[in-house]
């Protein structure tokens, strides 16, 4: 395999969003090898640095499920497909007739930058940070998002995410990564797996060449077109009846660090 893709919560960060020395010493031993190593996430970009800090590997980033291709190096943006500010307004004008309660929240820019309404609820480690505030509706519709965040008081997260999808069919992508109840909203075709094969491509790795780590339904689609997608034993049923092998082990328990040591003979 000469590409390694891997989601980050649930997946290679455990519950206190630490990543485990064994971990960070077989990642550091990929790049040493040249083999070419792809963080795919959901996170916007303002919250990749204690990754970076912690794994010590500059690697490759695709954010907010394939909107953004973050390049740490320059600090860059080098590839991006957002809402556009047409689709985002047509997206909430149905989800307003079809859903009581329903707030909104945009991430910008790859997610430098979150925008929500006063009563769309955010965690604790948002609040008063200075890229994140509170908006209008009219506001939050006047630029393009990366990725558009819904959230209606507590809701199933699967049969939610299957509504807000249903509502939004032909118009954008809807999926989600967490039991929050939150659906997470991408520009029409693109996932995490549209932008991986993107990156492979550029990097010229054939598809079979690509091995894919992941854990909630916001990874099927990478998990689906990697050659080898590869689900966390943590992983969402969905995921684990969709993937094409199992870890032995959760996050918890180094579960990719050990996958990998077997695949490299470390």
């Amino acid at each position: 395999m000469k590409l390694v893709a891997t989601d980050l919560d649930g997946t290679l960060v455990r519950k206190d969003r630490t990543l485990s020395p064994r971990t960070i010493s077989v990642f550091r031993r990929l790049e040493h090898a040249g083999v070419f190593i792809v963080l795919v996430t959901g996170r916007p970009i303002r919250w990749i640095s204690p990754v970076y800090d912690q794994l010590g590997v500059r690697a490759l980033t695709i954010c907010v499920n394939g909107a953004a291709t973050y390049d740490p190096s320059t600090d860059t943006i080098v590839h991006s497909a957002p809402l556009e500010t047409d689709v985002l307004s047509e997206a909430v004008s149905r989800l307003r007739s079809e859903v009581p309660g329903v707030v909104f929240a945009v991430e910008r820019d790859g997610g430098r930058q979150m925008r929500h309404e006063p009563d769309f609820p955010v965690g604790p480690w948002e609040v008063d940070h200075h890229s994140v505030g509170p908006a209008s509706l009219a506001e939050i519709l006047t630029r393009p998002a990366a990725k558009l965040l819904i959230r209606a008081g507590a809701q199933p997260p699967d049969e939610f995410t299957a509504r807000v999808a249903a509502c939004l069919s032909g118009l954008a992508e809807a999926t989600n990564s967490s039991s929050s109840g939150m659906v997470e909203v991408s520009a029409a075709g693109v996932t995490k797996a549209t932008a991986l094969a993107r990156v492979a491509r550029t990097h010229a790795v054939a598809q079979d060449d690509v091995i894919a780590f992941g854990d909630m339904p916001n990874d099927l689609a990478m998990l689906t077109w990697a050659g080898r997608g590869v689900a966390m034993a943590n992983a969402h049923p969905a995921v684990l009846a969709a993937a094409k092998d199992i870890t032995d082990s959760t996050n918890e328990d180094d579960g990719v660090a050990a996958y990998l040591e077997r695949v490299y003979n470390y």
